[in-house]
């Protein structure tokens, strides 16, 4: 390889802009249509719409349109199980998709791959690409992020889609940014941040909390987020209707169980300090927890998620629950279809399971009972709420969270960690909307007038 090779390589696609365009089903409520319209003439994009709002039918129509733009295949990537889903929907808006699992390019314009997979393909086939849940791109050092920002690297048209955009997380956006080839991460961090502290460790260097905005370069970063990135909540964000989009009631209802073992060091319960007392706490209330959980399962003759962190709480669950199936980290890509797609069908009544195996993408709206262990993750919180309280959920969603004595400092941690992104969100949405404001009333100005001595 020669230096100019080499170059070439490491270069983002130049000049790659969007068009207008030329597909677009009837049944795309208004607001889709306006955000496909949008991302089809940006060309490279991040939509951030909530859970329910139809990302899988906006993503679709997006590629779609690639397709006829390039001639070429469009690749959309997945989380586990999500693909067949995607198929199904494809199906209902006139669109051929189908899915590859060994690297192999059906005869359909739109190929569905999990990102497990995407090192089987090569991206000369395809004129563009679609992230489904994109935030799986937010980890700066993970290998998923690179290999997606390389496959990505020289294709015309891509969009992102998540609903779970962390407005605060400075890095997620950099590292989504840099996927869509509008400005390296790093770059973005050098443009409009400083660190925050004179000294830091190698490993922290990547973290969000050590950054702040240069002054007076909030506008500008956030002039150009809207450049290439969208959130919505929900469709009034975006001055539409929000009939038909109104969400169920979600009631969340705590459960403290008592160890039956004593604590090692103390008479009685303290909330647990730090990571390792946690992990040592919920170790040492297992068996409550999950005979709480269980009993709660038992209780309805419903559908019923019951998300788990543990191994050991999985197999318990399994055992305790009637008609419960786990899905586990061990199973093969092709179990974990089986038993997602068995549950979602209504095959299974009962789906043991970790956030970090299904609490992505998957539309669940058929269930409307789950158990929850919580930990300080709000995005897996958040996501796993999300597979069943969702737009077009026609039941009230209730939430049974379990945790211990010990527990309470978690539990405390997550209800704060909800509120600020609320909050975060609501403010995002706001500065974008200002944001568009203002660049329109740019555009409508009065004609130059010339000097006289021009």
């Amino acid at each position: 390889m020669n230096y100019t090779e080499f170059i070439d390589n490491k270069t983002q696609l130049a000049n790659s802009h969007g068009f207008e365009p030329l597909f677009m089903p009837d049944m795309l409520f208004d607001f889709q249509k306006h955000l496909v319209e949008w991302s089809v003439r940006k060309g490279r994009s991040l939509n951030a719409s909530d859970c329910g709002l139809g990302k899988t039918f906006m993503e679709l129509v997006c590629a779609q349109n690639f397709h006829l733009k390039t001639g070429k295949r469009i690749i959309l990537m997945t989380p586990l199980a999500v693909g067949a889903q995607t198929v199904i929907e494809a199906a209902k808006i006139g669109v051929h998709a189908e899915r590859s699992k060994d690297g192999k390019l059906p005869d359909a314009p739109i190929v569905i791959v999990n990102y497990e997979r995407l090192h089987l393909f090569n991206p000369d086939d395809f004129g563009g690409a679609v992230c489904d849940e994109s935030s799986i791109l937010k980890s700066v050092e993970g290998a998923t992020r690179a290999a997606v920002t390389e496959f990505m690297r020289r294709l015309a048209y891509r969009l992102l889609c998540t609903a779970t955009a962390a407005p605060n997380d400075f890095v997620e956006l950099g590292t989504s940014a840099e996927a869509l080839g509008e400005m390296g991460q790093r770059d973005m961090l050098s443009k409009f941040f400083k660190k925050t502290e004179a000294t830091i460790s190698r490993k922290d260097e990547n973290k969000h909390g050590i950054y702040r905005f240069r002054g007076h370069a909030e506008r500008d970063f956030w002039r150009w987020v809207c450049s290439w990135m969208r959130a919505v909540r929900k469709p009034s964000d975006m001055g539409f209707s929000d009939k038909g989009f109104e969400l169920p009631d979600l009631i969340t209802r705590q459960h403290i169980v008592t160890a039956r073992t004593a604590h090692p060091e103390y008479l009685f319960s303290l909330p647990a300090a730090g990571l390792d007392e946690q992990r040592k706490e919920r170790a040492r209330t297992c068996q409550e927890r999950c005979e709480m959980a269980a009993e709660i399962a038992n209780a309805t003759s419903d559908p019923v998620i019951s998300w788990c962190y543990l191994n050991r709480e999985g197999d318990m669950l399994t055992k305790m629950i009637d008609g419960a199936v786990q899905v586990s980290g061990t199973d093969s890509d092709e179990r974990k279809e089986e038993v997602l797609e068995a549950f979602a069908s209504g095959s299974i009544r009962v789906l043991v399971t970790k956030p970090k195996i299904a609490g992505m993408g998957l539309n669940l709206q058929h269930c409307n009972r789950m158990t929850y262990f919580p930990s300080h993750s709000f995005e897996q919180w958040y996501q796993s709420i999300r597979r069943c309280w969702r737009f077009g959920q026609k039941h009230p969603v209730t939430v049974d969270v379990i945790t211990s004595e010990g527990e309470a400092n978690i539990l405390s941690n997550l209800q704060r960690k909800a509120t600020a992104a609320d909050g975060m969100f609501s403010n995002l949405v706001a500065m974008m909307n200002n944001e568009l404001s203002i660049q329109k009333k740019q555009h409508v100005t009065t004609p130059t007038q010339l000097p006289n001595w021009i």
